[in-house]
C-alpha cells in the first residue's frame, strides 16, 4: 500500500506543480507521478526534508523540485521545436 500511496502523492505534486506554472505536463497522468518522483528527488537534494511528509515525500521541497524540472523540461521542448 505504500508504493501505491508514495505513486499517487508524486502525480499530485506533479499535477499542482504543473498548475502552478500554467504547464503541461507531457505524458499525462504518467507525466504528472514521474515529475513528482524526480521532483521530489530534486527537491530533496536541495532542500532536504523541509516541512511535512507524506508517503516519505516532503511536500515543499518536492513541490519546488518538481517545478523546476517542469521548467527544464518546457525549454528542452521549446527548443527542439524552433530547431525543426
Amino acid at each position: 500500500m505504500g508504493f501505491i500511496l508514495y505513486l499517487i502523492v508524486g502525480g499530485l505534486i506533479g499535477w499542482i506543480a504543473g498548475m502552478i506554472l500554467g504547464k503541461d505536463i507531457p505524458g499525462g497522468i504518467i507525466g504528472n507521478i514521474i515529475a513528482g518522483i524526480i521532483g521530489a528527488w530534486i527537491g530533496d537534494m536541495i532542500l532536504g526534508d523541509l516541512g511535512p511528509e507524506i508517503a516519505d515525500i516532503a511536500i515543499i521541497p518536492a513541490l519546488l523540485g518538481a517545478i523546476i524540472l517542469i521548467l527544464i523540461v518546457s525549454f528542452i521542448l521549446k527548443s527542439m521545436r524552433k530547431n525543426k
